[in-house]
């Protein structure tokens, strides 16, 4: 397994397409924009769910979370079950955030990867996209990395998402060969 912590716009969905087109294996893309869109309407609205201010700042709710650790045990089972999958999040929560991931995730492989990238940057990503609160990328560039360690760092603005794949693979295919 494959988890890829970045704020918004820094990349992440890019380089989980590009893993899979330079994996030698097959891998599922999963991203927690997936997650919010099969959610319902009134749990992107309300206090229970997920919220997005209009300064950027994103806020969830308990039922959001509940949901969110359902989600999280059904990627682990698909991992289990023997597929390989490639998770696109944002650790607002930080530290705790990939707490709850590990807690899921608890006796798999798994490679933790940071795509950093700079907060202008992905705030110029983030205004081309459209589908984005104003604000989102910059308020999260920093935020999503604090207390984190991982095993491979990338930066997106520093290099095309096929270089950050490639980057990637080259540590999933290390850390399998001394497994």
């Amino acid at each position: 397994m494959i988890v890829l912590n970045g704020g918004s716009s820094s990349g992440k969905s890019g380089i989980a397409r590009c893993l899979q087109a330079v994996l030698p294996q097959a891998w599922l893309a999963i991203g927690v924009d997936t997650l919010i869109d099969v959610m319902p309407a009134r749990l992107r609205l309300g206090s229970e769910g997920i919220g997005f201010a209009g300064d950027g700042e994103v806020s969830v709710g308990a039922e959001f979370r509940m949901l969110e650790d359902a989600w999280m045990a059904g990627v682990a089972s698909m991992v289990r079950a023997g597929a390989r999958v490639i998770v696109d999040d944002v650790f607002l929560g930080g530290v705790e955030s990939r707490r709850r991931w590990e807690k899921a995730l608890d006796g798999l492989g798994v490679v933790w990867v940071g795509v950093r990238c700079d907060a202008a940057v992905a705030a110029g990503r983030e205004l081309s996209r459209g589908d984005r609160v104003a604000g989102m990328a910059e308020a999260q560039a920093e935020l999503v990395h604090r207390g984190m360690r991982y095993d491979v760092e990338v930066d997106s603005a520093k290099s095309e998402a096929v270089e950050c794949a490639r980057v990637i693979a080259a540590r999933v295919a290390w850390l399998s060969a001394t497994e």
